[in-house]
């Protein structure tokens, strides 16, 4: 398939699908969420971020970036 999206009778299609799929790719490619918002005429944010939700890769990225704050004393559970 020219898109790169996956066929045949196991994979689910339909216009969901294909709406999720064009927003998570516009989401990696890092187009900001009032763009995609727009893209996707949704008036509420809320239902472009169902379509669009975070990568494990961000939120992994985002955790990290608090262990290189300076200054932030990281408190730890006595074992």
């Amino acid at each position: 398939m020219r898109s790169g999206l996956p066929a045949g009778a196991s994979v689910l299609s339909g216009p969901h699908n294909l709406r999720h799929t064009f927003a998570r790719r516009l989401r990696l490619a890092g187009v900001p969420l009032e763009t995609r918002k727009a893209l996707m005429h949704h008036i509420d944010g809320d239902i472009t971020v169902h379509y669009s939700p975070a990568e494990v890769v961000e939120l992994l990225d985002a955790v990290e970036k608090l262990t290189q704050m300076e200054g932030v004393t990281m408190l730890r559970l006595a074992s």
